[in-house]
């Protein structure tokens, strides 16, 4: 019974504690993030605290003091969801990670925001979002795979009420990992995780944003998709979004090492605002 002794000893005994604020629009549902909040908590068990989850609603972030509603939290979560509901205020809790330095970590649409934060903030891409939001975007740096542009320059436009149920990528598919990056740390030469996404990462951007300095350091084995981006470590400490859901892989006994990694970050920032 060791092992289990050894769990309920770290739930028990928790050496301290670590607030996370998960940026979402589904936040008044209680179980609508539910695997994810037990991975958090595995993770927290690795690290020896308690992990605390603030739910703030990505709407009310909009028209408001940002700092103010995010300012003194360990890290920031921007799970995933479908729908234009709340985008903006998602991508404001990705930006002021971004700008302080604050651990983030954005899953399936959370990866999505911060391409399109990225785009419009760094990289210049003015009016940069995802064809789901703003089908008229300038820049769809995030499109159904049938909208990239194609070698003409013409942006390929998905017709009214077509087949949206064949664009769905499901399931577990695996992924090269960049040597040197964050990802690479946590995962080795290759991840695979499991998937349930509509959206892409538009290839055609991939160079700007690259040049701009986002790190597109995963990338699926026979299409080529991104899988995960970061911001170099020199720019940012901790800072990561993954098109796949990780916290369905994740247990108690030995959590998942991407959120492992994550709260591990959130301890250490902590840790760094304590001393000033």
């Amino acid at each position: 019974l060791k092992r289990w002794d050894d769990l309920v000893y770290e739930v028990e005994h928790p050496q301290g504690e670590v607030r996370i604020a998960m940026v979402g629009k589904y936040v008044d549902l209680s179980d609508s993030y539910k695997s994810l909040n037990e991975a958090l908590r595995h993770a927290g068990l690795k690290n020896h605290v308690r992990v605390a989850i603030s739910y703030i609603d990505s709407e009310t972030l909009e028209g408001h003091d940002v700092a103010e509603r995010l300012g003194g939290f360990d890290a920031i979560l921007v799970p995933g969801g479908f729908g234009k509901r709340g985008i903006e205020g998602k991508i404001l809790a990705a930006q002021f990670a971004r700008e302080h330095k604050v651990p983030y970590l954005g899953i399936c649409l959370g990866m999505q925001v911060a391409t399109i934060e990225f785009a419009r903030h760094v990289a210049g891409l003015e009016g940069a979002n995802s064809t789901e939001f703003d089908p008229q975007t300038p820049h769809p740096v995030i499109a159904l795979i049938d909208e990239w542009l194609d070698a003409s320059g013409t942006l390929q436009k998905r017709s009214e009420g077509g087949d949206l149920g064949g664009t769905m990528r499901l399931g577990a598919q695996s992924a090269d990992v960049l040597p040197g990056t964050l990802a690479y740390r946590i995962y080795g030469p290759v991840v695979t995780e499991r998937h349930r996404h509509r959206y892409e990462a538009n290839t055609q951007y991939l160079d700007r944003l690259r040049q701009a300095g986002l790190v597109i350091s995963a990338l699926t084995q026979r299409e080529q998709l991104t899988e995960i981006v970061e911001l170099p470590q020199d720019v940012h400490p901790w800072y990561m979004g993954v098109q796949f859901h990780p916290e369905f892989k994740s247990t108690p006994w030995d959590g998942h090492p991407l959120f492992n990694a994550y709260i591990a970050a959130a301890l250490q920032h902590q840790r760094q605002e304590a001393r000033g």
